[in-house]
């Protein structure tokens, strides 16, 4: 299926024109569509048919409960980071046996809260942690379900903000600490042993990387088992997504799943060629945590050129989004396709920077790049930012939140309230002195 595509000229989603998506809701404004969404959960799904498995959405990827709720209708477990998350997840429908908490800072409360929803299991990141659930469950007077993380030390090609399958990062525990820490847990009288959990990082695009690091853990996980008898193999999520397209380049189709036609990515069939031959056998259930690759090509930034400047080295395209907004290619330099939501007939292209209003130099969308003439008022879609889009938004600069929207066939509804000036200060009080 298709979900942004270009019918007589203007960009849609699914059924729906972008640009009177635009001025009914104004920008910016996130725009989703629910069938790549649901499309991918169940093309994921039917992958790995032979395995028994559940698919939980890492909820820090899209938290809008609109989304949440989405995938907790398609059947989806939720890998959730914090108290927070696991509000939205109830909130959205969801159910708290379904959900892994990772994180490798959970607060006393989150811990009461989780164990009070009774959630799936906690993944342990550290020793410290692992005691701290064991006294809070205690004087609860309940067993703690949890599964040990472990760093499989094994490489994946990724920016180092997004690594975490390694002893250099602050998540998980060290492989060869994970047996002494499963034999002390086993002794702890309010922890349940449920499973054991890996994650490599994110935007992986070789399938490689998992397959070495479930075939490095295989020995491991089969011995817990033994040992231990637990019930499930949480694998991680980090299959990464195309993020440079072909939208403008006369193909009315943009988005192809997990393939894009300008730049070939791990395809989700690809990725369950190599993952499910060293996962079968197990006799485990196993647990994926997928979030871009659900969320992360359902979704486009639309915004508005505000005005065009010119200097002697550069051309500048100032758009009404900023930093706040989509802040991935300043943290992580990431590209996103940038086009035009209403295609010109003229082929004629410049290269210029495209940044938002934010007092920062590192606010921009794209530089030095070629891009379709733009003009002031024009309406331009950032692409793939389905996911850590507006979930890592701000109020930086005192500036609202941009709005969300929800396509559904030929159907288009907000799902967040553009924030206004007075929300910004909402909470704040004078002290008085």
């Amino acid at each position: 299926m298709h979900s942004f595509q270009y019918r007589n000229q203007q960009l849609h989603c699914e059924g729906v024109d972008l640009e009177r998506v635009a001025e009914k809701f104004g920008t910016p404004l996130y725009v989703y569509s629910a069938g790549t969404i649901t499309d991918h959960y169940d093309r994921l799904d039917r992958a790995l048919g032979e395995l028994d498995r559940r698919i939980c959405y890492a909820a820090k990827a899209n938290s809008n409960r609109a989304i949440l709720s989405l995938l907790a209708r398609a059947g989806a477990g939720f890998d959730i980071v914090s108290g927070g998350e696991l509000f939205r997840v109830l909130a959205a429908g969801g159910k708290a046996e379904s959900c892994t908490f990772a994180g490798v800072g959970k607060s006393r409360d989150e811990i009461e809260y989780a164990l009070d929803e009774r959630v799936h299991s906690f993944n342990v990141e550290s020793e410290a942690e692992l005691e701290l659930i064991n006294r809070v469950a205690k004087a609860k007077g309940v067993r703690a379900p949890i599964a040990v993380r472990v760093n499989p030390e094994v490489a994946a090609g990724h920016h180092k903000y997004i690594s975490t399958g390694t002893s250099k990062n602050k998540f998980g525990i060290a492989i060869d600490r994970v047996a002494a820490v499963y034999e002390k847990a086993s002794r702890l009288p309010n922890v349940l042993l449920r499973g054991v959990q890996m994650h490599l990082g994110s935007q992986i695009t070789d399938a490689q990387p998992f397959a070495d690091a479930i075939t490095k853990l295989r020995p491991l996980v089969v011995d817990l088992k033994g040992r231990y008898g637990i019930e499930f193999f949480s694998i991680g999520g980090g299959v990464g997504i195309v993020y440079e397209s072909s939208v403008e380049s006369g193909s009315e189709a943009w988005w192809e799943g997990a393939l894009g036609a300008a730049q070939r990515a791990l395809t989700i069939d690809d990725y369950a060629s190599a993952i499910v031959p060293p996962l079968r056998g197990l006799g485990l259930r196993i647990l994926l945590e997928p979030g871009r690759l659900l969320a992360g090509n359902a979704g486009v930034l639309l915004t508005r050129v505000r005005y065009i400047k010119r200097t002697a080295q550069k051309e500048f395209v100032i758009v009404d989004a900023g930093m706040n907004d989509l802040i991935r290619p300043a943290l992580y330099q990431s590209y996103h396709e940038i086009v035009p939501v209403r295609r010109s007939s003229d082929p004629a292209r410049k290269r210029v920077d495209v940044v938002g209003p934010v007092c920062e130099s590192g606010d921009f969308f794209a530089q030095d790049r070629e891009l379709s003439k733009m003009q002031e008022g024009d309406l331009v879609a950032i692409m793939s930012a389905g996911a850590y889009g507006f979930a890592m938004a701000s109020n930086y600069n005192s500036r609202p939140l941009p709005a969300e929207a929800l396509v559904n066939a030929d159907r288009c509804a907000l799902i967040r309230e553009r924030q206004t000036y007075r929300d910004l200060v909402r909470g704040e009080r004078d002290p008085g002195f």
